[in-house]
């Protein structure tokens, strides 16, 4: 570091600039579920917007999707910190909540609207430790080393800079902690879902070669979706 400083302020000393990172995107035509932008060959999906918000709460998810079993194999204890990234409405926040309880879920969406749907919920009876948490397209907002689990369901495929969201959650669990993702089976013909909007295990465990994550299982348990499991690498 002397050597360097020193040389800094040699006049006329030549100084190259650092080359820019390359892009992990590439742009390309869009489709009409997509936006055009390619990470590890998948085009990233366009996002569902707040008029999408009723078909979260609809009563039929119950049987179609089992949040139920979805919630058993999350494993959660009192006192856990959590964090449902791409809350939405807040469908399975309102699940979280109470099972781990004194501890926090921080229900993180980018859509105003869903935050306001979020901070609302907040204040039923019951609710008193879900904080709604505006996030960016870029960055979940939370506190490096804060998270227990953090988990996204049916979102990470719309994620428009899928790396530096990623970075930003893993900057936020805890050493060891577990990392979620629930998708529909692209593998699946027959799950009804278009096709931008559902991912295979073998892409999700792709895109995440660029972070410290350690693949720990994918649970089958649920009709139409994968539960994958990481877990970040304790140092």
């Amino acid at each position: 570091m002397l050597a360097l400083l020193c040389l800094r302020g040699l006049p006329g000393s030549a100084q190259s600039s650092p080359e820019p990172a390359a892009s992990p995107y590439r742009m390309g035509p869009a489709s009409a579920d997509g936006i055009g932008k390619f990470y590890d060959g998948r085009e990233i999906a366009q996002v569902m917007g707040f008029d999408g918000a009723p078909w979260l709460d609809r009563p039929s998810r119950e049987h179609e999707e089992r949040p139920d079993l979805l919630v058993r194999e999350m494993r959660l204890q009192p006192g856990m910190t959590v964090a449902d990234i791409g809350a939405g409405s807040g469908y399975l926040s309102r699940r979280i909540a109470p099972l781990v309880a004194p501890g926090k879920v921080f229900a993180v969406d980018v859509q105003p609207p869903m935050v306001a749907l979020l901070e609302e919920l907040s204040k039923q009876p019951g609710m008193g430790n879900l904080v709604a948490v505006q996030g960016s397209v870029d960055d979940v907002k939370l506190a490096a080393d804060s998270l227990d689990l953090a988990i996204m369901v049916d979102v990470y495929h719309e994620l428009e800079f899928p790396l530096e969201v990623m970075r930003s959650v893993v900057r936020a669990l805890k050493p060891g902690g577990r990392m979620v993702f629930v998708e529909y089976r692209a593998e699946d013909p027959k799950v009804p879902i278009k096709p931008l909007h559902k991912m295979s295990e073998a892409q999700v465990r792709l895109e995440m070669r660029r972070l410290p994550l350690v693949w720990e299982r994918t649970a089958e348990l649920l009709p139409v979706q994968h539960i994958i499991v990481f877990r970040k690498r304790e140092l």
